[in-house]
């Protein structure tokens, strides 16, 4: 009876294994399964907003996150971010020769009448 329920388990253990290995009536192995990949990218054809990088979530991998996604993600907000940082210090200087401009124009200019001219020239 023992050696019934060895070799009962044996048989088993090998049809389990070729089933899943795909040694069965299948057509080959398992098929591979496809990448997880981010499931909300980033927008392409706007600025992100705060309500973008909140929304953001990586998949899980095995060893923590997929990096592809992750340096594609820290590209894009750093690509941004640094054209953000250019269109800011264009405005401020754009600001400062704006605020600077006034106090040169608020000068008075002497008449024409009180140039100095030698003393025989009079019009």
């Amino acid at each position: 009876m023992f050696l019934f329920l060895v070799v009962a388990l044996a048989v088993v253990v090998a049809a389990v294994t070729l089933a899943v290995v795909g040694g069965g009536d299948g057509d080959g192995p398992l098929p591979e399964a496809a990448p997880e990949r981010l499931q909300d990218p980033l927008p392409p054809d706007r600025p992100l907003d705060r309500e973008d990088i909140d929304r953001l979530r990586f998949p899980l991998a095995a060893r923590g996150y997929r990096m592809a996604d992750v340096d594609d993600a820290l590209s894009r907000l750093g690509a941004e971010l640094a054209e953000r940082d250019a269109r800011i210090a264009d405005l401020e200087s754009a600001l400062a020769g704006a605020q600077a401009a006034p106090h040169v124009s608020m000068e008075k200019p002497a008449p024409e009448d009180r140039q100095w001219r030698p003393q025989g020239e009079q019009q």
